[in-house]
């Protein structure tokens, strides 16, 4: 982790724009709490609940970044480098305990058209976020942009994940694939968690 900031002449531009991607991502996320939770309920959809979960946790991301772009600080940073692990945790944890429990208790969720068209569209929109995150967090030298950048790039893969599983109950039957669904996200969490740690650990 750089014990410095790299001289960029838009310096200030960015920032700005850095905290511009993390509200959008915010306001993004609190709305999708409020719509998962009703098409969760509605279609007794794990994988629309465990979507809600984990947008949660980029809301917490999102304001953890918000908090320490205000003022720079090594001890901030790592603060919240540290939080932004422990939500991938999070998310991999609740994912593999919960889909693991209904594909053994055999929950059958009813088909979701708001799920697939909500999923669909939140997976664009939080690959356009991450990629411009990425982008903004090199440039301007902030670690904790790169890494909730890669949140964001999480959020944005375990939309189509569930989009796959929702669209496979809806047009084959296959009500496995929802619970199965959020597996793909599991590794992928747990491996950036465990790259977050290393960078803490060897800064």
């Amino acid at each position: 982790m750089a014990a410095s900031i790299p001289h960029h002449p838009d310096h200030e531009r960015l920032l700005r724009r850095g905290v511009a991607l993390e509200v959008t991502t915010l306001a993004w996320n609190v709305a999708g709490v409020v719509v998962l939770a009703f098409l969760a309920l509605s279609a007794r959809s794990v994988a629309l609940l465990g979507f809600g979960l984990d947008s949660l946790i980029e809301i917490g991301a999102s304001t953890v970044v918000l908090w320490e772009l205000r003022k720079v600080q090594g001890d901030r940073e790592r603060r919240a480098l540290a939080l932004i692990a422990a939500s991938f945790a999070a998310i991999s944890l609740y994912l593999a305990v919960q889909s693991t429990a209904d594909l053994v208790a055999g929950s059958h969720p009813h088909h979701s058209p708001g799920g697939i068209a909500w999923t669909g569209a939140t997976a664009v929109a939080m690959f356009v976020l991450a990629s411009a995150k990425g982008r903004v967090g090199r440039a301007t030298g902030r670690d904790v942009l790169v890494h909730e950048g890669r949140v964001t790039f999480v959020d944005g893969l375990l939309a189509v994940a569930i989009l796959v599983g929702l669209s496979l109950n809806a047009l084959a039957g296959w009500w496995w694939a929802d619970p199965a669904s959020t597996y793909v996200i599991v590794g992928y969490g747990v491996r950036e968690c465990l790259s977050i740690t290393t960078t803490l650990r060897h800064p």
